[in-house]
């Protein structure tokens, strides 16, 4: 998926996926600053920080630091154990490790969704598909799906991607499932807990939910053999000490999960309350962003980006468009009043 945009209207140059702000500075030069940026699912009010020794700057990650990490993740994803988990700068650098766990043939990527899974597969040497349902998968060894759905939000069935993974198993195939949203997924959904059956690896982003993208921190939890494989493709200290210390604290701080989950749900309604209310047609997201329909979202982007306030668009779907979640009230009062000023245009 792309930037809305095209020879007929905006693009943000150079950028196929949110949170670009310098791209978009360039596309409205004249718009009131800060801006707003909702082109994102990350979280606007991050995980507070630690007190962190210096220390943990001048010293290599130790062996201690990422067992500690990957035993907070295997607790709070549903992991059997921490040796199935492979802890990575982000699961963006995961992906074609991923990919590359299957020899190179056919990749099913379930689609529309993350631009990058199939860029991923086929960098490892894969023939990509893109499908649109889990029946159209046919003879692939390598499928790849999204759950929750980036940008739709669709779920997909948990007895259905597990009678899938046991298709694939038959032949030598993986089934790789993107859940960098399932934070906020409904309870028991994750195949987390299912990653012993040997060929499902579970993808899972930490800035995401936790508000730290710039942490650079995820997870690819599988199988011990793929789990390890994955960790010797990553090499030694993959993963920085300060993303290792805050990932330990965070994962295992229940409290401000629970709380930052019902905070998000809170948030999530008021979206829809000012979107409904400026005639948008909801079809989809999550607590971290909303998908809408409406044939006017190009008018409406280029609207809203003169008024400091930045969404996702998508060349290839144009009547969509999708809203992260403002991090304070001044940006709430200002997505306020600029979608009542294009409702009141119209």
């Amino acid at each position: 998926m792309f930037p809305f945009g095209g020879a007929s209207g905006p693009r943000l140059h150079g950028s196929e996926h949110g949170g670009d702000l310098a791209a978009a500075r360039r596309l409205f030069p004249d718009a009131a600053e800060p801006f707003v940026d909702l082109s994102t699912g990350i979280n606007p009010n991050p995980y507070p920080l630690p007190r962190l020794p210096a220390e943990i700057f001048a010293r290599l990650p130790d062996s201690a630091a990422v067992e500690r990490l990957a035993d907070a993740a295997a607790t709070a994803y549903g992991a059997p154990s921490a040796t199935f988990v492979a802890a990575a700068p982000g699961t963006q650098i995961l992906l074609p490790l991923v990919c590359g766990l299957v020899r190179p043939s056919r990749a099913a990527i379930l689609t529309p969704s993350y631009s990058e899974h199939a860029r991923a597969a086929a960098l490892a040497g894969h023939v990509v598909a893109e499908v649109g349902d889990l029946g159209a998968v046919g003879d692939a060894n390598l499928v790849v799906v999204t759950n929750p759905n980036n940008p739709d939000g669709r779920l997909f069935a948990k007895g259905d991607l597990l009678e899938l993974a046991k298709t694939l198993k038959a032949r030598g195939g993986v089934l790789a499932v993107d859940e960098a949203f399932m934070d906020v997924g409904p309870g028991g959904a994750s195949l987390a807990p299912e990653i012993a059956r040997g060929n499902i690896v579970v993808l899972r982003s930490f800035g995401k939910f936790f508000g730290l993208g710039g942490l650079r921190l995820g997870f690819a939890l599988a199988a011990p053999p793929l789990a390890t494989r994955l960790s010797v493709l990553l090499g030694p200290w993959a993963v920085s000490g300060p993303a290792l210390a805050v990932g330990a604290a965070a994962l295992a701080d229940r409290d401000w999960i629970e709380n930052t989950r019902r905070c998000l749900a809170a948030a999530a309604a008021r979206l829809d309350a000012i979107l409904n209310g400026a005639g948008l047609d909801i079809v989809g997201g999550t607590t971290l962003f909303r998908l809408t329909r409406t044939p006017a979202a190009h008018a409406l982007f280029h609207h809203l980006g003169c008024a400091g306030i930045l969404t996702r668009a998508f060349s290839d779907h144009a009547e969509w468009l999708r809203f992260g979640l403002p991090a304070a009230e001044p940006d709430w009062q200002r997505l306020q009043i600029a979608m009542a000023e294009f409702r009141d245009s119209r």
